[in-house]
């Protein structure tokens, strides 16, 4: 299975995700806005997305896929099946259980990561009830994210990838139509994210059966397999605990700031479109590819691997976070100022984002990077990274908020992923388990000068396209149109020029099948 094709199906599928994902944002904005119920939503949101970054997507994908992939390579379907059944059993019900202690304590919770809404009842009061309506949402990713590695180990990358389309549609009906059922939207969206988790479900439960990987669910027991999954699932978590500690650090801090927490959010949601096209699909796919190759004695061949996912990587990454430094004003603009979000809060989320895109290639690069770990069951090296990154931002967010505000929290955020990254590449290096070959040592250069070159074209087109930018949406919109192409043809002619990239080795690696 090709990697870039991998890759390529993946990023495709979530970049149909990340756009009804803008379409649900556009929407939250108008109704919305950046207020107190905003805000509130947005703190409960972050509360079961906190515990599914650490106990599905961070701790639980990165340990159970090398076990899995282990399993097929080596015993065949059928134990790879049993291992799955004797997971799922497990997981359902320690989730279950933490589910409704975190219902009863959501009080509690909520004085921990809100602290700053303690002296506001009203917006203390709906943070808590949104986080019990949607908590529920942990349980269902839990098993989605059981399910999405089942499937990803198969090389079936599709139904997983398109999983969150789900939570976008149901989110976008829950605003569209129930907006005003409940006291608050807030309700409608807080209602909505459970519905989505269950939904996304039921569509990966009907994916595995066509894939021929019909999970019953057994009586949970800990099995030895069982067992070496926890033993790495434990420092996985601690890795993946502490690399959410950055999103919570800054959301904590900034409920000191009226409308911050909504600002760092619609900033988020702009970054994350590269970020889950490129890195996230990249990591997706080459977890399994890493693992699988390893498991089959081809370590030169997984070494081509990561040293393509770099090269693919940047050579999209650079170039966007490029665009959204130069161009963030308009971007926000055209997204969001409508309604409930006016000027002002726009001008703030673009400060925000131009923060969020300067960290935009170290972001990626620790996607890419840490399968090259994970694959060869290292969960303690990724550990004692996260934790140094963590305690960089905690201190850059602290220092760096009093005097820049929410756009503070967002630099450091961006300086401790470079310090991330950094760390490793140059312990992957050292180990020998990263090779930079002459093709990426003398394309990275190239990549960089092309993404200037765009970004220079960029602004200088966004001067010239001042009065259409400042005037209504329609005008705007056609504006950004005009710089999003444009910027798009600069550098992908740049590109070619220089030999940063090559369009027929591109279409090579996408074309192969194995």
């Amino acid at each position: 299975m090709a990697l870039l094709r991998s890759a390529a199906t993946v990023a495709g599928y979530t970049m149909l995700s990340r756009v009804l994902g803008f379409v649900r944002d556009v929407l939250i904005a108008a109704v919305l806005g950046a207020g107190d119920v905003a805000d509130a939503f947005f703190v409960a949101f972050r509360l079961p997305n906190l515990f599914r970054r650490l106990a599905a997507e961070g701790a639980f994908a990165a340990a159970f896929v090398p076990l899995f992939s282990r399993h097929l390579e080596t015993d065949g379907r059928a134990a790879a099946r049993a291992f799955a059944e004797q997971t799922l059993a497990v997981l359902l019900t320690s989730l279950l259980l933490f589910t409704i202690l975190a219902e009863i304590a959501m009080p509690w919770l909520m004085h921990v990561i809100a602290f700053g809404f303690v002296e506001e009842a009203g917006k203390f009061d709906l943070a808590v009830q949104f986080a019990r309506l949607s908590f529920p949402y942990l349980l269902f990713m839990a098993l989605v994210a059981l399910l999405g590695g089942v499937l990803n180990s198969l090389y079936r990358f599709a139904a997983a990838a398109a999983a969150p389309v789900v939570l976008n549609v149901v989110l976008i009906t829950a605003l569209l139509g129930f907006a005003d059922a409940g006291a608050t939207p807030g309700h409608a969206l807080a209602w909505g994210v459970a519905a989505a988790g269950a939904g996304q479900f039921v569509w990966l439960v009907v994916a595995c059966h066509r894939a021929g990987m019909r999970l019953r669910l057994p009586r949970p027991r800990l099995t030895p397999n069982i067992r070496r999954l926890m033993r790495l699932m434990a420092p996985l978590g601690l890795t993946a605990g502490v690399l959410q500690i950055n999103l919570l650090v800054g959301t904590v801090i900034a409920t000191l700031q009226d409308g911050a927490v909504s600002y760092l959010y619609y900033a988020d949601r702009v970054y994350q479109l590269p970020l889950g096209v490129v890195g996230i699909a990249i990591g997706t796919a080459l977890l399994p590819t890493l693992s699988r190759k390893l498991r089959g004695g081809a370590p030169r061949a997984a070494l081509d691997s990561q040293a393509r996912a770099l090269e693919f990587s940047l050579l999209l990454t650079l170039p966007a976070a490029a665009a959204l430094m130069v161009i963030a004003g308009p971007i926000v603009s055209v997204l969001f100022e409508r309604g409930a979000f006016g000027p002002a809060a726009a001008d703030a989320t673009a400060a925000a984002l131009v923060a969020f895109a300067f960290g935009l290639p170290a972001y990626v690069l620790v996607k890419v990077l840490s399968p090259g770990f994970f694959a060869r069951e290292d969960a303690t090296t990724p550990l004692r990274v996260s934790v140094v990154a963590v305690l960089t931002n905690i201190v850059l967010s602290l220092a760096l908020f009093w005097p820049l505000g929410h756009v503070g929290i967002a630099l450091a955020t961006a300086l401790a992923a470079w310090l991330h990254a950094a760390l490793f590449w140059l312990i992957l290096k050292r180990r020998g388990f990263l090779e930079i070959d002459e093709r990426l040592r003398s394309r990275l250069p190239r990549m960089a000068i092309a993404s200037a070159v765009m970004a220079a074209a960029l602004w200088l087109i966004a001067w010239a396209l001042d009065a259409p930018l400042a005037a209504a949406i329609g005008p705007r919109i056609a504006a950004l149109a005009a710089l999003v192409v444009a910027g798009f043809a600069v550098f992908a002619v740049s590109a070619q020029l220089i030999g940063a990239a090559s369009l027929r080795e591109l279409g090579a690696m996408l074309r192969r099948s194995e």
